[in-house]
């Protein structure tokens, strides 16, 4: 396994991710413990999850098959970097969702209730809160952080101004601030390029890409349909998505099979060569399909691989050729 810090942080975590979104609603508990102890095998030290995830509200049901494992303990605590979220709703009340200081503070102390720990590593908030002022969030972690419960704070699905002004917001505190931003990134999906990288790269945050292979659209999702397998990518919006990608994910998947790689590694091994991706977040539904994400970590991309791939999935540019962040000037 490789490693590399979170953003400038010191801390050290895997260049791949675990995802826990799929243990409870798509995953056994007993299988989901077993995907937690192949990962540690495989060296995979960070796993993300959130309070919502389980998608059954207020119970947080993937963070306590998470904290039942951490129970069964052989260090599997003391092993991993613990990522969770909030503030998706967790019941119906006002107060129960979003980034108050009153939901940071309940929100912290639930998590780490079902999680079974007595800190979280990195917490991380799941979207930006409009309404909240900067200061009331960054002094609730500030509290925090000063009773030990949390070490690192992180962000996702924020727009470049939105980590400015937290950064900001910390430095006026003389607080570390964020170290990570987690984002939907991927060959199809590259929005980020345009603002939130190079801010990220600005403030030294590590990224984190959700979503790496496109809800399966970049994971041989043809290739499976024509060998009578299931696939992610021909269902729902993602079936959609592949109609309106088909041809150019032919030729992807044609470009994959001539470099002797699989979609799904190739897909993976290229959000591993963008500067400032720390690791992109695997979502394995069983231990096959985490042994199979390995693969992407020996994969060397030279500069015509990398040119190939951008042509067929090139980076946004509203004003043509223009580098982000200046792409929208004349």
């Amino acid at each position: 396994m490789e490693y590399t810090h979170l953003g400038r942080s010191g801390l050290s975590v895997s260049r791949l991710v675990l995802g826990t979104m799929n243990f409870g609603p798509e995953t056994s508990e007993e299988d989901s413990h077993a995907i937690m102890d192949r990962a540690h095998e495989h060296g995979i030290n960070f796993f993300d999850t959130a309070n919502v995830y389980g998608w059954a509200k207020g119970e947080g049901i993937t963070e306590q098959i998470i904290g039942r494992w951490f129970a069964k303990g052989g260090g599997r605590r003391d092993k991993t970097v613990l990522a969770t979220k909030l503030y998706g709703s967790m019941s119906d009340w006002p107060n129960d969702t979003f980034l108050s200081a009153l939901n940071i503070r309940r929100a912290a102390d639930a998590s780490l209730k079902r999680l079974q720990t007595d800190y979280i590593d990195l917490y991380q908030m799941h979207h930006v809160d409009r309404n909240t002022p900067w200061d009331e969030i960054w002094e609730a972690f500030s509290v925090l952080r000063q009773q030990g419960k949390v070490l690192y704070f992180g962000s996702s699905n924020f727009a470049g101004w939105h980590l400015a002004q937290a950064q900001e917001a910390a430095r006026d505190r003389h607080f570390l601030g964020l170290v990570s931003e987690q984002s939907i990134y991927n060959l199809l999906t590259r929005w980020i390029e345009l603002e939130v990288l190079p801010a990220a790269r600005h403030y030294g945050l590590g990224v984190i890409p959700w979503s790496p292979l496109h809800g399966g659209l970049l994971a041989g999702v043809l290739r499976k349909q024509k060998e009578g397998g299931a696939s992610r990518g021909a269902k729902g919006r993602s079936a959609d998505g592949l109609e309106q990608h088909r041809e150019t994910i032919e030729k992807y998947e044609k470009f994959a099979a001539e470099l002797g790689h699989d979609p799904a590694d190739l897909g993976i091994a290229w959000l591993l060569h963008q500067e400032g991706v720390t690791g992109p977040i695997i979502g394995p539904r069983t231990i096959a399909q985490l042994d199979g994400s390995l693969r992407a970590l020996d994969i060397k991309l030279d500069a015509d691989a990398l040119a190939k791939l951008d042509e067929l999935f090139p980076a946004p540019a509203p004003n043509g050729s223009k580098p982000a962040p200046e792409a929208y000037a004349w």
